[in-house]
């Protein structure tokens, strides 16, 4: 799940989802598909807004669980069962970064039964070699086979026009440049990032972009991304959960880890 669901020729419920998910009304959005929960498309889509709330707000584990075993159920092809298996893997990843559980080993087998269902084409491709780079990344501490499977997947949503997965794409190849000391590198992904977010109205995604973008820049420009990063953090009620710490001007710390 990545799409803007802004683009042209939308329905209006896609529009509403949209809308909703991007200022943080995960559970509203759902809300809104749930009376469709038996057509695996919208059983897919339902878990993954469900998922992600798990990664901003590290609440609403047992809801995404249930949606995701109801994906699950209503699968009925290997395009189906890839997807569904991406979103375990992602849960699964959520639930270790943030310290729910470990279930680090869970996350890389759903998501090597997802590369095993779906084909080179699929257009699921890029989202899961995005999720493969956060393992490698965040839980194998392998940067440069993450670093590998996020180019993987911003090639891929380059080519399939894919902005929102672009933005996350750049950011997490920045945050990689950015601990090799490559400002420069970092500062243009992220600012790619901000921009495609600003122009999507992803809102919920805007505050870590601009905290990130300020671990790059100098004073005061740090500062003032810091305080609008701030500001936004606060509008949207204190999520995402893990960029309080960032937003400590005292602290000059990294991009945080989650899928932001």
């Amino acid at each position: 799940m990545s799409g803007s669901g802004t683009t042209a020729g939308d329905d209006p419920l896609q529009t509403a989802v949209w809308r909703l998910r991007s200022r943080g009304c995960w559970t509203d959005a759902a809300a809104l598909l749930a009376h469709r929960a038996d057509e695996p498309a919208a059983a897919l889509e339902r878990t993954g807004l469900l998922v992600e709330r798990c990664l901003f707000t590290a609440e609403g584990w047992a809801e995404a669980e249930d949606a995701l075993r109801t994906a699950e159920a209503t699968a009925a092809s290997d395009e189906e069962r890839g997807a569904a298996a991406c979103e375990r893997g992602r849960l699964a990843y959520a639930a270790t970064l943030l310290g729910m559980r470990d279930r680090a080993d869970e996350a890389r087998a759903a998501l090597g039964r997802a590369a095993a269902l779906l084909a080179p084409a699929s257009p699921g491709r890029p989202l899961l070699d995005f999720r493969r780079g956060l393992v490698a990344e965040h839980l194998s501490d392998s940067p440069q086979a993450a670093l590998a499977a996020y180019r993987r997947a911003h090639a891929g949503a380059e080519a399939r026009g894919d902005a929102l997965l672009l933005s996350f794409t750049w950011h997490h190849q920045a945050g990689l440049a950015l601990r090799e000391g490559e400002l420069a590198q970092a500062r243009q992904g992220f600012s790619e990032c901000l921009r495609i977010r600003e122009e999507l109205g992803y809102l919920i995604g805007t505050a870590p972009a601009l905290a990130s973008l300020a671990a790059c820049e100098p004073e005061p420009e740090a500062g003032r991304l810091r305080e609008e990063a701030g500001r936004l953090f606060r509008l949207l009620g204190g999520v995402p959960v893990w960029l309080a710490d960032q937003l400590r001007p005292q602290f000059p710390t990294q991009p945080g880890p989650a899928e932001a």
